[in-house]
């Protein structure tokens, strides 16, 4: 090998420098024998102890080499103006990066993991008791992955899927589905165009975005009343962007046309569309105590649907035999119509927020065809406070929330929760329990059916990446 016959090359001539330096000077002088047998046993121990460094460097060399991985090893020559020396070196590996298809300005890889522990009557206050009844569970709650980025052109886009949502083809397995998946052309502030999928613009608690929620899940009045995300278009802005730079958050609007049945569903299920809106107004914004500010918010919703369209597609509203709710599939063709109102009160570390929505389902004869079902108004609020017991770290939370389904006598659901939220580092890693006590009024008043009260505990770990 070549670093082998390079340092025996180096041993050489070292004995040859070595015995020249001994020899000349013997050979002039005249000392005894003795004196000359020292000085050659002297000449002897130093090639000796220069031999076996050398041996020793070599063996170090040799164990180097040995540690690289086979075909990682590349010959370099090198020429020094007189002879060329060949060299066993490392080959280099050229790191592995992403760069983006497209002209982006901007692109951004995000996502979110929220996994829940849920013990005792597990969902009771979504109306799952009875026949409907969950039994104890670990439960990926959200496993989200998004990609943002914006355009020089005036135009962003936002894709994201979730691993945590239902397949389509087992209720109680989950897949990767599509969320939020839309463009956005933003040239004017004051009116701007969004096309794609995305939560339609009703309800300030479905519109919160899942990590910032301050109780685990949201209300059984917003899973029951506010729409899904719905795929469409949708005009939107804010007004005094431009004439009133400092008061930009005071008006808020949207206006949105989607058909109405759903998210990931490629076909409408009738000629009709869903009509939403929605105006927010921020009155006032202030650093008092750190931050504060009163947010005002109102609602309303028009959907003629047909028959098989899921009219509470995040939740539950269809009053079964036993008092337990259920999606409601409509049996025939509906108008719906739907308005709702809101306010956000914030004074530093303490939170208000409450909100009432409500919904009419009239039932429409097609081609002759009864709508198989009754009319119904459905009806609900909650009011949540909240209060950092440590600042920007221990949160203390409470909501009563009340639906009145309106399909039943007395058919009504209560709930009250209290929780602790612990921000280890803001809403990117939080860890939030909740308990939840739950009252029946149809079980209350129908005692036959079973327990009337129930009671839950969940957990949850929230990190943002």
């Amino acid at each position: 090998m070549p670093i082998r016959k390079c340092f025996l090359e180096r041993i050489s001539v070292g004995v040859a420098l070595l015995l020249l330096t001994t020899i000349q000077p013997l050979s002039a002088e005249t000392h005894s024998d003795s004196e000359r047998l020292e000085k050659l046993e002297r000449a002897v121990d130093q090639l000796q102890k220069r031999n076996s460094e050398l041996e020793a460097e070599v063996h170090s060399l040799k164990q180097q080499t040995a540690a690289v991985p086979e075909g990682k090893m590349k010959t370099k020559v090198t020429y020094d103006g007189k002879t060329y020396v060949e060299k066993a070196v490392v080959e280099e590996k050229l790191p592995v990066y992403v760069q983006q298809r497209g002209p982006e300005l901007k692109l951004v890889l995000g996502g979110y993991i929220q996994a829940n522990f849920e013990d005792g009557d597990v969902s009771a206050f979504e109306g799952r008791f009875g026949l409907n009844a969950v039994k104890d569970r670990f439960r990926l709650r959200r496993a989200r992955v998004n990609l943002t980025g914006d355009f020089a052109e005036q135009f962003d886009f936002k894709v994201e899927g979730d691993f945590g949502q239902g397949d389509g083809l087992n209720s109680n397995r989950t897949a990767f589905s599509g969320t939020d998946i839309f463009v956005n052309w933003h040239q004017f502030p004051e009116a701007q165009v969004k096309v794609g999928q995305w939560k339609a613009p009703y309800g300030l608690e479905q519109l919160t975005p899942d990590p910032s929620l301050i109780i685990i899940e949201r209300s059984l009045p917003t899973g029951a009343i506010t729409p899904d995300r719905q795929i469409g278009a949708q005009l939107w802005g804010k007004p005094f962007t431009n004439i009133w730079p400092d008061e930009k958050d005071l008006l808020t609007y949207y206006a949105g046309i989607f058909n109405g049945n759903g998210r990931n569903v490629s076909v409408n299920d009738n000629n009709n569309f869903m009509y939403v809106g929605r105006l927010e107004s921020t009155l006032f914004k202030s650093k008092l105590w750190g931050e504060s500010y009163l947010k005002l918010g109102a609602d309303v919703l028009n959907s003629r649907d047909d028959k098989g369209t899921n009219i509470s597609q995040t939740l539950n509203l269809l009053v079964n035999d036993d008092g337990s709710l259920s999606p409601f599939v409509l049996p025939g063709a509906d108008e719906r119509t739907a308005w709702g109102v809101d306010a956000w009160l914030k004074l530093g570390p303490f939170d208000l927020i409450g909100e009432y929505l409500q919904e009419k389902v009239n039932g429409r004869t097609v081609n002759g065809v009864p709508p198989g079902f009754a009319d119904f108004t459905t009806s609900g609020y909650y009011i949540t406070a909240a209060y950092f017991l440590i600042p920007k770290k221990l949160q203390l939370a409470v909501r009563w929330e009340d639906l009145n389904p309106g399909q039943k006598g007395n058919d009504g659901i209560h709930s009250i929760t209290g929780g602790l939220n612990y921000y280890i580092h803001g809403d990117d890693l939080k860890l939030m329990v909740n308990y939840i006590h739950t009252w029946s009024d149809f079980r209350e008043v129908n005692p036959d059916f079973g327990e009337d009260q129930f009671n839950e505990v969940i957990g949850r770990v929230q990190l943002m990446f």
